[in-house]
């Protein structure tokens, strides 16, 4: 049996699976190009196809479906997802900087790796074997308050003093007050990275001083 499907590659543009690119794995991939990603447009992002078949088809559904006719006709509903010439334009010319930007952010993980490895209680996000090369687009870490002597929410406001910003991990949608009445099926693992987990600057564009602000003002607060 062949399953064909959509692989959510959102975040993970330049990383690979066993040598093969993220993005590739399904009939589609979807990337994209916000403003916090690796590389970005401004806004958008790309669709992966694996013929002309299905390039041809998802244009003609993102361009408003529209016949071959001199007027306007319509046999298919289709949407208006175009990505400006403009927009196209800077994603060009980003896709040529993509391999510095991963390495960059590659570059931070192993400045966390090294940064925390004295720190009980405290993990970064890494590579789970060597089957996977990540981007590493975002830097992030777990704390066990009771090794770590400090909870997640302790570091981030003790970082926030040094006006270095950081972000718990993404809040999963079952807690989300909008879905409050919404039946969940699943154990508490998102919940406990929530809880436990914390995003770090990870910007490919921090400096050598930057990384030293962060150095020392972790330093001070895990001395305590």
């Amino acid at each position: 049996m062949i399953y064909r499907f959509l692989e959510d590659a959102a975040e993970a543009l330049g990383s690979t699976y066993k040598g093969k690119a993220c993005g590739t794995f399904g009939r589609f991939g979807v990337l994209s190009f916000n403003g916090n990603k690796i590389i970005t447009t401004s806004g958008g992002g790309a669709l992966v196809c694996h013929s002309q078949e299905d390039k041809d088809k998802a244009v003609f559904l993102s361009t408003q479906a529209r016949d071959d006719a001199p007027h306007y006709q319509h046999s298919h509903i289709g949407y208006n997802y175009r990505m400006s010439n403009i927009c196209a334009g800077i994603g060009r010319g980003q896709m040529e900087v993509l391999a510095h930007r991963v390495e960059a952010r590659r570059a931070m993980t192993d400045f966390y790796v090294n940064l925390f490895s004295s720190c009980p209680g405290v993990k970064v996000f890494i590579e789970p074997s060597e089957d996977f090369y990540s981007n590493h687009w975002l830097a992030a870490i777990t704390i066990e308050p009771i090794e770590a002597g400090i909870t997640r929410e302790e570091l981030r406001l003790a970082l926030l003093e040094f006006n270095i910003e950081s972000r718990p991990l993404w809040k999963p949608m079952h807690l989300q007050p909008v879905f409050e009445e919404t039946p969940y099926y699943g154990s508490n693992i998102a919940e406990d990275l929530f809880d436990k987990g914390l995003c770090l600057p990870s910007g490919s564009n921090l400096t050598d001083e930057e990384r030293i602000r962060i150095k020392t003002a972790i330093e001070q607060v895990f001395s305590k």
